[in-house]
């Protein structure tokens, strides 16, 4: 099959397995989103979660981020790895947001990636998710799920995965394969012990398939021995 066919496959076959897949980090605007995905670098969304819980009752504006000391802050997010960095980058994208954009996160790409802490990943996740504009973030399950499922090599960056997937999905499809990417990768094709076994897509997975011989050189030594 084609290299088309082989993703309108996987993306079918994702779909029936988790028909349901969506953004797991709970907010209730652009802003809470583009705070809660800073925070998810390096970190679980279940964390993030338990933390932005109390953290967006206690800051809702820009300016309430900036009305208090960067200690402050920090604790307020110490649960967090990197939350040093992360507080003083909420803090310097806060005042961003004040002066240059009127306290609002700016609903472009180039406008948000200018701001401290986010990179193309968060800018993607924000524009698809609180913009609604069709967009592939490559976090490390969608990284993981498309080299190992052969829709990019090992090798390729995240820009290229990314590039890669953007020809290889129709677009009206790239946010909701971003989030069935995610939970393929994040409950089934796990970076330690993935779900190999019972995998519906082991037939186009060399890895899983690598994975899945010595299972079955085990079985036969056995037979043997009987």
């Amino acid at each position: 099959m084609s290299a088309k066919q082989k993703m309108r496959h996987i993306l079918d076959t994702i779909a029936e397995m988790f028909p349901d897949a969506h953004c797991e980090l709970i907010h209730d605007n652009p802003f809470e989103l583009t705070i809660a995905v800073l925070l998810s670098a390096q970190c679980t969304d279940e964390t993030v979660n338990k933390v932005t819980a109390g953290l967006f009752q206690k800051y809702k504006t820009p300016e309430d981020y900036l009305s208090v000391p960067l200690e402050e802050l920090e604790g307020d997010i110490r649960r967090i790895g990197l939350f040093r960095s992360k507080a003083s980058n909420i803090q310097k994208l806060c005042r961003i947001l004040i002066d240059k954009y009127e306290g609002e996160v700016p609903a472009s790409h180039e406008g948000l990636i200018e701001l401290p802490g986010v990179g193309r990943k968060t800018a993607n996740v924000v524009m698809s998710n609180a913009f609604g504009v069709p967009a592939i973030a490559v976090d490390t399950h969608v990284e993981r799920v498309s080299k190992r499922l052969g829709a990019a090599k090992p090798d390729d960056t995240v820009l290229v995965v990314e590039q890669k997937l953007m020809k290889l999905v129709p677009k009206e499809e790239w946010t909701l394969t971003h989030h069935r990417l995610i939970f393929f990768g994040r409950y089934h094709c796990k970076a330690q012990n993935p779900q190999c076994p019972v995998c519906p897509l082991l037939d186009i997975c060399k890895e899983g398939k690598a994975r899945m011989k010595p299972a079955v050189k085990t079985k036969n030594k056995g037979k043997k021995l009987n």
